[in-house]
């Protein structure tokens, strides 16, 4: 994916010019946010699990924590 990448897509992309299938742009249209609420530790994905293995920001208890 990158900022420049548009082409038609499912309805209404091909029809409508202010959407898109691909790119930066389709991140917001297809984005389904997910939330781990009480998820067994076991069962959480290696990077949410404490420690954060992959260093990704994360947003715990309302504060940001970077890496």
């Amino acid at each position: 994916m990158c900022h420049a990448m548009v082409h038609g897509g499912p309805f209404p992309s091909t029809s409508d010019g202010r959407t898109t299938s691909v790119g930066a742009s389709a991140i917001e249209r297809f984005l389904r946010p997910v939330c781990y609420q009480n998820m067994p530790f076991a069962l959480l994905p290696e990077g949410l699990r404490d420690g954060n293995p992959w260093n990704a920001p994360r947003r715990i208890d309302g504060v940001l924590k970077l890496g």
